[in-house]
């Protein structure tokens, strides 16, 4: 990790970490005083200048932290808009997911939209916006324009695809902390006279878990490597997204049952922090494309690919992420 990126790091999980029981209301002014909204802006028109590298940085300790707040979506939102020659406005920026739908959408003063190529920057105040809830408890609105939209630009970028890797970012973090607390949970508490962990099942168990939150951790990585190397927003990297979203559908069910399960009783009251991330995961599993959703586009293209060339494609596109050779 290089320097810039572990103070990054430092400062997001120092705010976050103050921030992780806060609403929205506290949160957001917190995060936007902090600039992470223009993390993926270039210097010299005013952001951080970060990369895909740096977003998956940051929004796996969002994750971690159980953040009340579109953070993901404001990222991506600016990028998009800048991309397009659109300056962003303040305030959080929601993304709208199928039927119109955003998070924390409610709370976002602008919302993107990209429709038959093209984006459009759309009002909140002078939408239809009907409210709802996610799976998690956390707002998930259906916002509806009226009207002439803020500003408008042909766009490629594939919005489901853009979301679901804030998703499995922020999930690999959500797992990890799910994982910490059953961790801890297993060591210190006794039952016949020993702490649970030492039982072989539970090891066993807690095995499991670590392995499908580090495989959630490695895709993540391989999404933003492929970005970072010229992967499109619209279709260069889609390979690498659905194979992550999918592969993080995969181990959010397998890990929230061991959770819970190892924890019993107690990791089932809203006291306990534990379904502050189990709740998030299993509404994340079925946000920005569901198991069969991704299956399918990964199907598609592998079969496309056919017997002999899939292993040459998997390395071709392992060796274009791979970090580049140091200098001589």
């Amino acid at each position: 990790m290089s320097e810039s990126r572990q103070l990054l790091c430092d400062m997001a999980d120092g705010l976050f970490a103050d921030l992780a029981e806060a609403g929205f209301d506290k949160a957001w002014p917190r995060i936007e005083e902090a600039g992470f909204a223009s993390l993926l802006i270039p210097e010299e028109q005013g952001g951080f200048g970060g990369d895909w590298g740096d977003a998956y940085a940051v929004l796996r300790i969002a994750g971690r932290h159980a953040i009340s707040a579109p953070l993901g979506d404001t990222i991506i939102g600016h990028r998009l808009l800048v991309e397009a020659g659109i300056m962003p406005p303040a305030g959080p920026i929601g993304l709208a997911r199928a039927n119109g739908k955003v998070g924390y959408g409610r709370y976002c003063g602008s919302v993107v939209f990209i429709e038959d190529g093209e984006l459009r920057l759309v009002e909140v105040a002078t939408s239809e916006v009907f409210e709802g809830h996610s799976l998690a408890g956390e707002p998930l609105d259906r916002i509806f324009p009226v009207g002439t939209p803020l500003a408008s630009a042909p766009c490629a970028a594939n919005l489901t695809a853009l979301g679901a890797f804030a998703l499995v970012v922020q999930s690999a973090g959500a797992l990890e902390a799910a994982f910490e607390l059953t961790l801890e949970h297993v060591n210190t508490r006794v039952q016949f006279g020993k702490a649970l962990g030492r039982f072989q099942a539970v090891q066993q168990a807690m095995a499991e878990f670590s392995v499908e939150a580090a495989a959630i951790d490695a895709a993540g990585q391989a999404m933003a490597a492929v970005l970072d190397k010229g992967g499109g927003l619209d279709d260069g990297a889609m390979f690498e997204i659905a194979a992550a979203k999918l592969r993080a559908n995969m181990a959010i069910e397998k890990c929230c049952p061991i959770a819970h399960r190892l924890h019993g009783a107690i990791g089932f009251t809203m006291e306990y922090a534990l379904n502050r991330y189990t709740c998030r995961l299993m509404d994340w599993r079925g946000d920005c494309g569901n198991d069969a959703y991704w299956a399918s586009i990964l199907g598609r293209r592998v079969a496309k690919l056919g017997g002999g060339s899939f292993w040459q494609e998997i390395a071709r596109r392992s060796d274009a992420a791979a970090p580049a050779a140091p200098a001589a």
